[in-house]
């Protein structure tokens, strides 16, 4: 298949252009013109690329990409990485608000219906960019029940604080690094948070809004997506699809 082809389909389906992110989203390194076998991750790291020119890919899609912004210049492990990418001819794209946002396969849908919720409606403003989603459940879940969920499907540890019901029939799941909007839950029917990376000052507001809250970890509520998104490449265009999986357990 052909490499513009493919970029386009993502550039679309992703819908990069209509969303605001300090990520430089869509293809941050061209490849090969021919891709046959793609391969995924949730960061862009020396060791993901190690693992991806193993794979002979021809195309690496990423959630957290190289370049946010900000101007550096490409020397020691930056051009470690670079060199890795550009030797082996795989192109680097990176999807990030786009991915987490996204009303089909994004991570925070794919959280919601992975501890069994119906997602109902988005949630939570980022810069003015609503990335989360809302669920709710018929009959009430127990607290631990989510829990031990989020442990066996993600293969994590999460960290969970009880302040709120124990019987949790709607839930706000925005992932990573996602305890600063904790505050928007004030005032709604959501009895539980579910977030990624832990944070402090969060346990205080939790305890204050009477809500429940759980961190399941960012890195493993950010594989959700990619591994979605690998499974419609695969599905629609035949091709090779790779999930590379190099938890950091935080």
């Amino acid at each position: 298949m052909q490499l513009k082809k493919l970029v386009q389909f993502l550039d679309e389906y992703l819908k990069i252009k209509d969303i605001e992110d300090s990520s430089l989203n869509g293809m941050q390194i061209e490849g090969k013109p021919e891709v046959q076998t793609v391969t995924l991750a949730t960061d862009a790291c020396a060791e993901t690329f190690y693992k991806a020119a193993a794979l002979r890919a021809d195309i690496l899609i990423v959630h957290h990409g190289l370049f946010w912004g900000n101007q550096y210049r490409i020397t020691g492990i930056h051009a470690e990485r670079f060199q890795t990418l550009l030797t082996n001819g795989i192109t680097l794209y990176a999807v990030h608000l786009p991915l987490d946002l996204h009303p089909d396969i994004g991570n925070n849908v794919e959280l919601v219906k992975l501890v069994g919720f119906t997602p109902t409606e988005p949630f939570g403003k980022y810069h003015g960019v609503v990335i989360g989603y809302k669920g709710k459940s018929e009959k009430p879940v127990r607290f631990d029940t989510i829990l031990n969920t989020l442990r066996r499907q993600l293969n994590s540890e999460p960290i969970g604080f009880k302040f709120g019901s124990d019987r949790i029939k709607t839930i706000a799941a925005i992932s990573g690094d996602g305890a600063s909007m904790l505050e928007q839950v004030a005032d709604t029917d959501i009895d539980m948070f579910l977030t990624g990376e832990c944070d402090h000052v969060s346990y205080h507001l939790a305890k204050e809004l009477k809500v429940n809250i759980v961190f399941a970890g960012h890195y493993a509520t950010e594989t959700l997506g990619v591994k979605r998104l690998g499974t419609i490449i695969s599905n629609k265009f035949s091709l090779k699809t790779v999930f590379i999986d190099i938890p950091t357990g935080l």
